[in-house]
């Protein structure tokens, strides 16, 4: 649905990747509805391919043969790149081959369906204890090569992946560049991981409330953003009971355990929306105890929230913060 407002906006709205999807356009130039049309096709495409909830999908084919060369198209390529790069930067913390974890606990459908119906224990094959980590796997070795007619060809490295903690940033990355210089300023939001364009409606950045993963009616921190990306790691959500255990969707490839002790949600800002959510949830994993060494190593632009409720922000973040709660 695209609707157009007093102020000169133009708004498209719709649903993908488990999400409600939102694409904004202030003061809409010519060509501005075309751009919402490729941004939303762009946004679909990166759903249809990378979904591991269709048998079809390009995902589920290569996963189903990982050790077999696969013609895959550009948006699966393009994804399985960059999580090897994602894979190499964060020192083998971002790995995307937790996909046998996710399953022996139950996730093979979608959460809403996993909410709806959950596993029985006893009928889950194997549980966490029984499932090798990654990180005592060897090193990940995925191969993508060109190939004609807009295809690619590759080779997942012998182990079936989940893209979920990459696949809505780099839909929001191909959304954002087909929407560049469609308005003055522009915004793409695929569930809270999200590129904020230009200076927003009101002239002085986008303002970005960010979620208390503890169930507040307000918001922990209120941000101004231009011209970045914005992602957050969070079990608000996605958590769930397995055998009398709670679990969670991040999982820490060096334990094969529910990820992040300490930590509630953390958020990240960066120049590319595909990797502000790689290294939200890279610094979601390094838990409490290391969470801000690593946004100072790095330099990121990071926010996160602890068990305890108290919030916390690095220095790199702190120009971007208007508000925040006291705790």
């Amino acid at each position: 649905m695209t609707t157009t407002t007093a102020t000169r906006e133009l708004t498209r709205t719709f649903r993908s990747m488990a999400s409600d999807i939102e694409l904004r356009v202030v003061d809409p130039r010519p060509g501005a509805e075309a751009a919402l049309d490729r941004a939303t096709e762009a946004v679909r495409a990166v759903a249809t391919h990378l979904t591991r909830f269709e048998a079809t999908s390009a995902l589920s084919r290569a996963n189903r043969l990982p050790d077999a060369w696969h013609r895959v198209p550009r948006e699966l390529a393009e994804a399985v790149a960059e999580a090897e790069r994602a894979y190499r930067h964060t020192g083998d913390l971002f790995d995307p081959r937790v996909l046998d974890v996710l399953l022996a606990w139950g996730y093979d459908r979608t959460f809403d369906e996993v909410l709806a119906s959950p596993t029985d224990p006893a009928g889950i094959g194997v549980l966490v204890s029984a499932v090798a980590p990654p990180a005592a796997r060897a090193p990940w070795r995925p191969t993508v090569l060109p190939a004609a007619e807009g295809r690619s060809l590759l080779h997942l490295g012998g182990d079936a992946i989940d893209l979920g903690g990459i696949g809505k940033g780099l839909a929001v990355r191909r959304a954002a560049l087909e929407l560049a210089g469609a308005g003055a300023s522009v915004l793409v939001d695929a569930g809270g991981d999200e590129w904020l364009g230009g200076t927003g409606p009101d002239g002085d950045g986008w303002k970005v409330g960010v979620e208390d993963p503890h169930g507040g009616e307000q918001p922990v921190l209120v941000l101004s953003v231009s011209d970045l990306g914005c992602a957050t790691s969070s079990v608000r959500r996605r958590r769930w009971d397995v055998a009398g255990r709670t679990v969670h969707h991040l999982v820490d490839p060096r334990t094969g355990a529910p990820g992040g002790p300490g930590l509630a949600a953390v958020t990240v800002l960066h120049a590319d929306p595909a990797w502000a959510e790689v290294w939200s949830k890279t610094l979601f994993l390094a838990g409490e105890v290391e969470v801000a060494a690593q946004a100072h190593v790095r330099d990121l632009a990071a926010a996160w929230v602890g068990d305890d409720g108290s919030v916390h922000v690095s220095a790199a973040m702190e120009p971007h913060v208007l508000w925040r709660a006291v705790r």
